[in-house]
């Protein structure tokens, strides 16, 4: 694609980095066929190709964002399915990322919009607020109607409401740290992240359980916080790298240390961890570290897929359909690893139809649009069920509940089915 951004706006990293992007789309249009809004409405607007077209114009133009402009990129769910299909190796992911947080600097939302997105932004990323939030939801919860009628937030309101659980979030007893079956030398360290603990406290239990099967010891680091996917995908760009320099700062003292890895299980997260080296390239105090960080980060799975394989002690052979989430297969390019383990841990694995394409969940694009959001997810449920499996996994916090929303199939994370086929206790959904 030909550009003429001026010599002065490429002084500018972001807006040169933006511009390499640019050029090398050809036009092609392959990624229309893979990209979910784009499935939904057949708008060239909705596709990657036309939200292409109106960055350049918006970025080149040094323009601020318009109504127009927002509607259609709001409208993407940052899948990345173009970024696999694509045959040039346009780096969707990084223009998009730019142009949020162009929309965040330069346009004036509705007040409805600003309001909700501040929530989100002020609760989400941060544990004990969001456990609170959860607490006040499941009180509401059966009001969620009522709360749909309301004007601007209405949908948003019932959205976010439904996909709170429908049990009080209490707060988790710690379990002891598993003990290490012959121990390896080998230590790492499992992103607790914010939501994934309060949603879903087992998943992160059930890896500790599993590595130390393995002989390798999980560190616990009490400062870590949010990775910043949440507030990144908003266009809170400065929010986004202050989060990623806390954590780059918790994490290079135990690289220091003789860390193997950071090992992340909610995928979302993992794909914007491997990324910090590039968020942080333009700051002088933290690109080296970011981009050590960023090359330590393994999703669980990926990790583990490097090990010996561990004997099942339960007997497995339940017909799973493994959900594969977009920032594990499209983000991080890791689609073999979960589906060989699970093979291997003895469940019947089915292959979902239509794999490539999102579920809706999308970090909190399920609470801010949530009409798309709900007809994708219907339309993942009915491929998943077509597959007739008597469990459903997955390897990430974000898809289990949003698919959970549609089906009464139990979800797990591909995690707690290797932990449980291996020795770990039996997950709850399947008692």
């Amino acid at each position: 694609m030909k550009t003429l951004f001026s010599p002065a706006q490429l002084d500018d990293a972001q807006l040169r980095s933006s511009e390499k992007i640019l050029r090398s789309c050809v036009h092609c249009g392959f990624c229309t066929a893979t990209c979910p809004t784009y499935l939904l409405e057949g708008d060239e607007l909705d596709s990657p190709r036309g939200r292409i077209y109106l960055i350049k114009d918006m970025l080149e133009g040094g323009k601020p964002a318009t109504a127009e402009v927002v509607k259609h990129i709001d409208r993407c769910l940052s899948c990345l399915s173009c970024m696999t299909t694509c045959p040039s190796g346009v780096h969707y992911m990084h223009l998009v990322d730019h142009a949020r947080a162009h929309i965040e600097s330069t346009y004036t939302r509705p007040w409805h919009q600003r309001l909700m997105r501040a929530l989100l932004a002020q609760i989400l990323p941060y544990r004990e607020r969001f456990r609170v939030a959860l607490a006040a939801a499941f009180l509401v919860r059966p009001l969620r109607a009522a709360f749909g009628t309301l004007p601007y937030i209405g949908a948003s309101l019932r959205s976010m409401l439904s996909l709170a659980p429908a049990q009080f979030p209490s707060k988790p007893i710690p379990e002891p740290a598993p003990i290490l079956t012959q121990p390896s030398g080998k230590r790492v360290v499992i992103l607790e992240g914010c939501a994934q603990p309060v949603l879903r406290p087992s998943i992160n239990a059930a890896a500790r359980r599993l590595l130390a099967r393995h002989g390798i010891e999980v560190v616990s680091v009490a400062s870590e916080g949010c990775c910043g996917a949440l507030v990144h995908h908003m266009g809170r760009e400065a929010d986004a790298l202050n989060f990623a320099r806390a954590n780059v700062d918790t994490w290079i003292s135990e690289l220091d240390r003789g860390l193997e890895a950071i090992l992340v299980t909610t995928s979302g997260c993992g794909t914007t961890v491997k990324d910090y080296g590039f968020m942080l390239r333009e700051d002088p105090a933290y690109a080296q570290k970011a981009e050590r960080v960023s090359q330590a980060t393994r999703d669980i799975s990926e990790y583990v897929a490097s090990l010996p394989p561990l004997p099942n002690v339960h007997e497995t052979g339940q017909i799973v359909a493994y959900h594969a989430a977009c920032s594990l297969q499209h983000g991080q390019k890791v689609t073999d690893a979960p589906k060989r383990l699970l093979k291997a841990a003895g469940f019947q694995l089915r292959d979902v139809p239509e794999a490539h394409i999102c579920c809706g969940s999308a970090g909190v694009y399920n609470i801010l649009q949530p009409d798309f959001a709900q007809r994708l997810g219907a339309r993942k449920v009915a491929h998943i069920e077509r597959t007739k499996p008597q469990i459903i996994a997955a390897g990430n916090i974000g898809c289990m509940t949003q698919i959970a929303q549609g089906t009464n199939l139990p979800i797990l994370h591909t995690i707690e089915l290797l932990d449980w086929a291996s020795g770990g206790p039996k997950p709850a959904e399947l008692l």
